[in-house]
């Protein structure tokens, strides 16, 4: 399954956007700068 993964960035908290190709919303988060390496 192809999907489209945004960021935005920011100093401390990056917003995480993920779209399938169908344009189905998968995942929108906060994450933090530590929790972003892991993900």
């Amino acid at each position: 399954m192809e999907q489209i993964i945004g960021i935005d960035l920011a100093k401390r908290v990056f917003q995480v956007h993920i779209v399938s190709a169908q344009g189905e919303n998968k995942f929108n988060k906060m994450i933090t700068r530590e929790k972003l390496m892991a993900f």
